[in-house]
């Protein structure tokens, strides 16, 4: 198939040894917004969200890292890891915060919405839901998942789960009082990535070389398009709900038209399949995460294209580092989420930390 010319020249964020596997954005803050990634190379890093500069990496963990997230301000992480580990971080110190332990790899882990809880699946076929202001106290676990875990995400103000399996089809829909499946949005090879919109209106799914958007309140399917590639992860527009990007196993980067499935642009720069793309919380570019180790922003605003040998670097550090935030102003005093957390927001802004020498 003829591959239309790059549209756009990707901003090239160096500094993991081995494949990127995941990618998340945090919503808007007072600070702007964040991306941390997951490596197979065990060390996630997070990287201010415009301009992918690398503000530092967390380290602990002993096995590849397969799935990353930050809470919706953006001041702590959560990481899941085949060292049978699932960890919570300071995302301004990177400090780790506690170590919850699994008997098989975690595959995927999603803060809830109100920031109390943190939710893991993986190869135990176990959905867990830690209780992050009893981090001691032993998970809740949700009834037995009918194969691997792949994808987990909260949904409908955290009363319920979504997760899909390495080996089936379909995205499981789960209640979370009754911890009984309640819904399956069939699908037809296992899904690799599921993604609920900003606005909670869609739940994005890939599974073979299809993308499909299904309706998040009533779960009927909205869109559903075949590619002409294997696609391993895809991520809705935030803002204006009229684009879709996709990434797969044919290296490229590809933007679509939400309404008509029409291809917009097709992005050429990875040398190796694309294991994650995601949308900036503003819509304004989008960051995919490859085989090949490196991390790449896309803009997808209307803009003229500059020459494609002017690609800029944002390089990650050439040795380990513990996280250091020099562009955001805040100062964690409480590691457990109080009531009183709103009020103390702005006192919490005013230290800098500096990224310390490695």
């Amino acid at each position: 198939m003829e591959k239309k010319k790059s549209a756009v020249v990707p901003l090239v964020c160096h500094g993991h040894s081995r494949p990127v596997v995941d990618l998340f954005y945090s919503p808007v803050t007072p600070d702007g917004f964040f991306l941390i990634s997951a490596s197979k190379d065990s060390i996630p890093m997070l990287r201010n969200g415009e301009t992918g500069d690398w503000i530092g990496t967390f380290e602990g963990h002993k096995g590849a890292v397969w799935s990353c997230c930050l809470d919706s301000n953006a001041l702590r992480a959560a990481t899941g890891s085949a060292d049978f580990t699932a960890k919570i971080w300071d995302a301004l110190t990177g400090d780790e915060l506690h170590s919850f332990e699994h008997k098989h790899i975690v595959r995927a882990c999603a803060f809830s919405e109100d920031r109390h809880l943190l939710l893991t699946g993986g190869f135990e076929k176990v959905l867990r839901i830690f209780d992050l202001n009893q981090p001691t106290e032993p998970p809740r676990e949700v009834d037995k998942s009918p194969g691997l875990i792949r994808t987990v995400a909260w949904l409908h103000d955290d009363r319920s789960i979504l997760s899909s399996c390495t080996e089936l089809g379909g995205v499981r829909l789960w209640d979370v009082r009754s911890g009984q499946i309640v819904k399956i949005l069939e699908t037809v090879s296992p899904v690799t990535s599921a993604e609920v919109s900003q606005d909670g209106r869609y739940i994005t799914t890939a599974d073979g070389s299809t993308v499909k958007f299904w309706d998040a309140n009533n779960f009927e399917l909205v869109k559903s398009y075949n590619l002409a590639f294997t696609v391993e992860s895809a991520s809705f527009e935030p803002v204006h709900g009229s684009k879709f990007v996709a990434g797969g196993e044919d290296m490229w980067v590809h933007l679509f038209d939400f309404h008509t499935g029409e291809e917009i642009t097709c992005n050429k720069g990875h040398h190796g399949p694309v294991h994650c793309v995601r949308f900036s919380p503003r819509g304004e570019s989008c960051a995919s995460g490859s085989e090949d180790g490196t991390i790449r922003i896309w803009q997808t605003a209307a803009h003229s294209a500059p020459d494609e040998n002017e690609a800029s670097n944002s390089n990650g550090p050439t040795g380990k580092a513990k996280i250091g935030v020099s562009d955001v102003e805040q100062k964690v005093e409480d590691l457990h989420i109080t009531h009183e957390e709103q009020q103390k927001t702005e006192e919490r802004r005013k230290m800098s930390l500096q990224i310390p020498n490695s």
